[in-house]
Order: C-alpha cells, then sequence, then structure tokens
C-alpha cells in the first residue's frame, strides 16, 4: 500500500476513534439518565427503552472498534 491510501486510512481510523469517543460520551449520559431514574420507574417502559439505547449503543461502540482495528491492520500491511 502506498503512503497516499495508507494516511487516507489513518484520517478515517481517527474519525471513527473520535464517533466512538462521541458514542460513549451518549450512552453514559444515558447510563446515568437510567441509574438516576427513581425505583418507582424501574421496570417501566420509559426504563426499559433507556436500557434498550444503552444496549444498542454498545453494540455500535464494539462495532465501530472492529472497523477500526481492522483499519489498523490494513494500514500495517
Amino acid at each position: 500500500m502506498n503512503n497516499i491510501r495508507r494516511k487516507r486510512l489513518s484520517a478515517l481510523r481517527d474519525e471513527l476513534e473520535k464517533i466512538a469517543g462521541e458514542l460513549e460520551d451518549v450512552k453514559s449520559d444515558e447510563q446515568e439518565y437510567m441509574d438516576n431514574m427513581p425505583e418507582n420507574l424501574q421496570g417501566s417502559s420509559r426504563y426499559e427503552a433507556a436500557e434498550q439505547a444503552v444496549s444498542s449503543m454498545e453494540e455500535a461502540i464494539d462495532s465501530i472498534q472492529t472497523a477500526i482495528d481492522s483499519i489498523q491492520e490494513a494500514e500495517d500491511q
């Protein structure tokens, strides 16, 4: 791989790392919202929706990390 393509991959990896960080921030905010929900609302549809959102964001972060790892592997070739 030439240096131009390697630099493009590096830039894409950097963008994905930024996105993953921002998504982690949103997930943390949603988790905090869940953790501070009054006991009488735990188990409610609001709580379940927040719980599902956190789970979905965790999956997204994992997928982004997999993409970052694959790009890094390609850069190393």
